[in-house]
This record gives structure tokens, C-alpha cells and sequence, in this order.
């Protein structure tokens, strides 16, 4: 059985794109990011970490764990802690490039491997009452770089370069490859 080691609705729906043969479980793993490690790393590090907590539990079977983050000039945007950090996080991408990178991991038979896809992302640039009415929807509250793609904050980005589900949160055709479906 293919089990999703996420809690993510976003990551259920793109991983059904694959697939309907899977269940959810969600990790709660403790994650942890070695001092150092570079942006670009991280998201392989923490699926890694959510697939084999999961794998602990569910050794018969194959698990998928993915992370995201929001990259700007070597600085990752995680989730926001409230408001106020929501709206400096899109003040800082406004008007700018940034890169989102996925990282995917499938642990089975005691191992694991992973990769990370990148997106590259521009924003328009944003008045600070286009961000406080994006933010009053209350959808940048639990996205990486306090946006959402996929929903109200499209329009706050003016274009992108490579895979657009990567930054919803699951790169579905490199997925579908990696698990061997295509």
C-alpha cells in the first residue's frame, strides 16, 4: 500500500492526480535541519524525515513524504507565525524572483530516496493594501511563503518557470515517475 505521510489537503489532491490506491498518515516527526545545510537541501531533508518516521510504523509498505519552502536570496520563508509575519514575508517577494523547491522522499524496504524540484516564481509588485486584503482571506496563514498558487494569491503572481503543482506542494509528474507509475 502507498501511504502519504501528510496531512496536507493540497498533497492528498495532487497525489490522487497519481493515484486513488493510497492512505493518508500523517508523520508528527520531530524535524531537523542540520546547521548549515543549504535552502536548496532542506526539503529532501524533512520528507526523508516524515517518510521513515512513517515507514517505522508502516514497514510493509511504500511512503511518501514531501516538504516545501519558499527560497529568496538563500533566505527560506516557512509557514507564517501570524499577520504581521505573513505580510513581511509578501512585502519581502514583492515585485521579485524567488524559488520554491519540493522535496520528495519514498521510503520502502528500509530505504529511502528522495529529490527536490524547483520552481521559479515572480510576484507583481504588491501595494501594502493588495497584501493586507490577500491576508484578511486568511489562506497565506498555513503556506510556505504565506501564499497559496492555487487559490486567491494567483494573482499576485506574475509568472513562473517549471513545474506549477511543485509550488502547490507536490511536483505530480516527477512524483508519478520517481513511484515508477509512468
Amino acid at each position: 500500500m502507498l501511504i502519504l505521510a501528510s496531512g496536507s489537503p493540497r498533497r492528498k489532491e495532487l497525489l490522487s492526480l497519481i493515484t486513488d490506491e493510497f492512505e493518508v498518515l500523517v508523520s508528527g516527526c520531530d524535524e531537523f535541519i542540520p546547521e548549515g545545510t543549504p535552502a536548496e537541501k532542506v526539503p529532501a531533508i524533512l520528507a526523508e524525515q516524515k517518510a521513515l518516521a512513517v515507514a517505522k510504523l508502516r514497514p510493509e509498505d511504500t511512503v511518501i513524504g514531501s516538504d516545501t519552502v519558499v527560497v529568496l536570496n538563500d533566505e527560506i520563508f516557512g509557514k507564517p507565525k501570524d499577520k504581521e509575519h505573513a505580510h513581511a514575508m509578501l512585502k519581502a517577494l514583492s515585485g521579485k524572483k524567488h524559488f520554491v523547491y519540493t522535496g520528495v522522499a519514498v521510503a520502502e524496504n528500509d530505504k529511502v530516496r528522495s529529490f527536490v524540484q524547483k520552481t521559479e516564481v515572480e510576484f507583481y509588485e504588491l501595494s501594502d493594501e493588495t497584501i493586507d486584503k490577500y491576508i484578511e482571506t486568511l489562506e497565506p496563514m498555513d503556506k510556505a511563503g504565506a501564499y497559496g498558487i492555487q487559490g486567491k494569491g494567483s494573482v499576485l503572481v506574475k509568472g513562473i518557470v517549471g513545474d506549477y503543482f511543485n509550488v502547490m506542494g507536490l511536483p505530480v509528474a516527477e512524483t508519478a515517475r520517481f513511484l515508477g507509475f509512468v
